[in-house]
């Protein structure tokens, strides 16, 4: 069977065409808008016979392919004697220069629509214009060329040809991947309990469309019970691309390994791994274009053989495509961009599929046709709070007053309008004075978006001159932060509240979003088919709804593997961590985790829910503690930071009989997504329920749902806390054979609300002082010496 292509006209003269260098230099967040509207009313200004917006397609059959172009051409002047197809371009260039200097991807476009049309149409010749607007000068030139049908047909020819030679890269590919897919095995010897199923569920949910939440114990092989089934509906023309969707750098790396076990039993599968561009950049501080960076330098002329270079690996992590990126000198954030349109698989944060501002429009704009990819949504208990910040915006005084001061000279105007934007929120500021605590809105103040929009237009103006000044990256970023704000406007209803309160020395206006299940539905139209999966999403039907899934969505939720005797609970609910009796209580506290590791030797996680808590219970356990080695979280801990954190944890320190104390946050970096397997974890102590801080944002949240459906506690404070709890705790058993102890610490730990939530392999010990934890620690200690249970 041929291979059917279907490519658009764009995509097929940018492929062969596009040169020169890659400018990313400003460009107005108004602009595909402002585009839109230019387009209609040249449009409707055009005479009697103008036909607008022509939908047009051409197949072409090769030994082969099946090649379907299709694009939309913008008009057609039909008069007696010629017909005209018209390309309509906005632009901030003068006129004149682009005239003298033809741009080839616009008159590559509109030959390309002329050729389609006269050969559809029996044409011998045809004439192709293009008509430009300059939107600074409101100014229009219309380019008139004409052509017969046998100059396009060479010139499509052309580009077709070359198209396929790339195309023929691609179909070899193909058939080397889907054959070793046909041919792949599950690459271990056994499945662990559970996990075949989840992999079924999973094959079987892409295959039908499907949404499916899992809710799988740890240490039953989520991460490659997602990524196989995946990988063989790749094979079986299930799906044409996985996004494997992380929140962390952690969960990044769980899918690359599981890849890679694939491919050591002999799977050929593209998989690429995509790096923020702030932390991939060659040059930062230095803008986007030929003229500051040298891998912006003619990175049209380069990245066709750079992509074709690179497309002979497998692997394309963060470190291959610098590699790349480097050798051929191309910026390495742009690079992995074209990557991933060839690729099998994207792995990559949250951010690239839902946030507003940054999804990956070349997969899921709107132009895209049939949407023919996968999400697999890792630890998808993250995503509620995630796309909570990611649908919210907010505004800072400060930047107003600062930037103010700064184009005082330079730009008038926006000085002007920066003084009207600084006096409303003055006055904003004084209305939450008067209240005198952060103060929440229904609307937002309105009475300040006419300033925002005038200041959002003249910042526009002048950034579009690309004038090289001091303070231009403070405006493009307060540019950015107002569009982003009016954006959220738009949009803003029932499910958002205004927040007005200090941060520091500031004061803040944030829209916050306490409901993103609306936007998170319109979100997962960008794809096929959706997999959410963690260790925690319960209570379910909290995360059905919050995380906005199908109605049709269907639930699985997997039994642990592993032999509940391998786990010690025990539970000192006599100690409060209550928030008004913490210093009451917190020598108890410190009393409690100091007795549970003297019990044992090896080492130890003790999670806190808030960084203050934690220092505190620190300091007494540091002195309780002077010779043991005792290691503690802090705030914005770089990788290399954490990775040394982690490396402290050594199967040596109980061989050795030492005692390693790392002191951590719930819900933090070290609270989920991390393998401590075996020994280099004896136990777990727990310290508080993990409820979020009462903050103004979660009393909002909480006050929506009461008012939705009266789940307002437990859905602002309780099941977020408890899945925090319940990750924290995972972090413990691991695999089959690993046997640790969870000391959980709070009173509430033996209430009916929170019990009820645990998980049902848990078999929680109610302690009733310190002499009966130690029987507890000594009995579990003495059956793991002699391997009874």
């Amino acid at each position: 069977m041929k291979r059917e292509i279907n490519i658009s006209v764009r995509a097929l003269v940018e492929h062969s065409l596009r040169s020169g260098d890659l400018s990313l230099e400003f460009s107005p967040v108004s602009r595909a808008t402002d585009g839109t509207r230019t387009h209609q009313e040249i449009q409707e200004a055009r005479p009697a016979g103008y036909l607008p917006e022509v939908t047009i397609s051409h197949e072409v059959e090769t030994d082969g392919f099946i090649v379907s172009i299709a694009g939309r051409i913008d008009g057609i002047f039909q008069f007696p004697d010629r017909i005209v197809i018209d390309e309509i371009k906005t632009t901030t260039r003068s006129l004149e220069t682009l005239e003298q200097e033809e741009n080839p991807l616009h008159w590559g476009q509109v030959k390309v629509y002329a050729y389609i049309y006269a050969l559809q149409k029996g044409l011998t010749t045809i004439d192709a214009q293009l008509t430009y607007y300059q939107v600074d000068e409101e100014d229009t030139r219309e380019i008139v060329k004409t052509f017969t049908v046998e100059e396009l047909e060479i010139f499509f020819n052309d580009l077709l040809t070359r198209y396929l030679k790339w195309a023929e890269t691609l179909e070899k590919w193909y058939q080397t991947r889907d054959e070793s897919i046909r041919q792949l095995k599950f690459p271990f010897d056994t499945y662990r309990p559970g996990q075949r199923r989840m992999a079924l569920d999973i094959y079987h949910a892409i295959k039908n469309e499907e949404q499916l939440i899992v809710e799988a114990p740890t240490g039953i092989g989520k991460t490659m019970a997602a990524v196989f089934p995946a990988v063989k509906a790749v094979g079986n023309s299930l799906t044409d691309k996985v996004f494997y969707l992380t929140a962390k750098t952690t969960g990044r790396a769980i899918a690359e390994k599981a890849l890679d076990d694939l491919r050591a039993k002999g799977l050929h599968f593209k998989s690429l791994t995509l790096t923020a561009k702030e932390k991939i950049c060659f040059n930062p501080g230095k803008a986007c274009n030929g003229e500051e960076c040298e891998f912006a330098r003619g990175f049209y002329d380069r990245i066709n053989e750079a992509v074709e270079t690179t497309f002979q690996q497998e692997t394309l992590t963060r470190e291959a495509i610098e590699t790349t990126a480097r050798q051929f000198i191309v910026c390495p954030f742009e690079f992995s961009l074209e990557l991933a349109l060839w690729v099998d698989s994207v792995i990559c944060d949250y951010n690239y599929a839902f946030d507003p501002r940054v999804y990956l429009r070349r997969f899921f704009g709107e132009e895209i046709g049939e949407k023919n990819s996968t999400f697999l949504v890792d630890e998808a208990n993250n995503l509620v709070d995630r796309s909570r910040e990611m649908f919210s915006a907010e505004l800072y005084k400060k930047p107003f007053l600062e930037l103010r001061r700064l184009v005082k000279k330079d730009i008038p105007q926006v000085y002007k309008i920066l003084g009207q934007i600084n006096t409303r929120l003055v006055e904003l500021r004084k209305e939450y004075e008067q209240e005198g605590k952060p103060l929440a809105l229904e609307k937002y103040p309105d009475d300040v978006v006419p300033d925002l929009r005038r200041f959002a237009r003249a910042a526009e103006k002048w950034l579009g001159r690309n004038i090289k000044t001091p303070f231009r990256e403070e405006i493009l970023t307060l540019y950015f932060e107002v569009n982003w704000f009016l954006k959220v406007t738009e949009f803003y209803g029932a499910n958002y509240a205004t927040c007005m309160e200090e941060v520091g020395d500031d004061f803040r206006v944030k829209l916050f979003c306490m409901d993103p299940s609306q936007l998170l539905t319109e979100a997962f139209m960008r794809c096929r088919s959706a997999v959410f999966f963690s260790a925690t999403l319960s209570p379910l039907d909290y995360f059905r709804q919050v995380l906005g899934c199908d109605a049709a969505a269907r639930e699985v939720r997997l039994p642990s593997s592993f032999p509940r005797e391998n786990l010690c609970l025990p539970v000192m609910d006599r100690i409060s961590t209550l928030y008004k009796y913490r210093q009451q209580t917190k020598m108890a506290v410190a009393h409690a985790i100091d007795l549970m590791v003297k019990q044992h030797a090896g080492n130890y996680l003790v999670f806190f829910p808030s960084y203050q808590y934690m220092t505190m219970i620190y300091e007494l356990f540091n002195i309780m503690n002077p010779f043991k080695e005792i290691l503690i979280q802090t705030p914005g801990m770089t990788e290399a930071e954490r990775d040394k954190f982690l490396g402290k944890f050594s199967e040596d320190n109980l061989a050795n009989g030492k005692t390693l104390v790392g002191f951590a946050v719930m819900g933090g970096v070290f609270g989920e997504g991390i393998d401590l397997v075996g020994d280099r974890l004896s136990g777990a102590v727990i310290v508080g329920v993990g409820l979020p801080g009462i903050s103004l944002e979660r009393e909002l949240i909480k006050e929506y749902f009461a008012n939705l459906q009266g789940t307002g506690f437990e859905y602002a404070y309780l099941f977020p806390g408890m899945n925090r709890v319940f990750q924290a705790a995972g972090r413990v058993i691991r695999t089959a054979e690993d046997r640790g102890v969870v000391l959980l610490i709070d009173h509430r730990f033996s209430t009916h609300q929170y019990r009820s939530l645990f998980p049902h392999h848990w078999q929680p010990i109610r302690v009733r002082d310190e002499h009966h934890l130690e029987e507890i620690m000594k009995r579990f200690h003495d059956e793991n010496s002699t391997g009874k249970p």
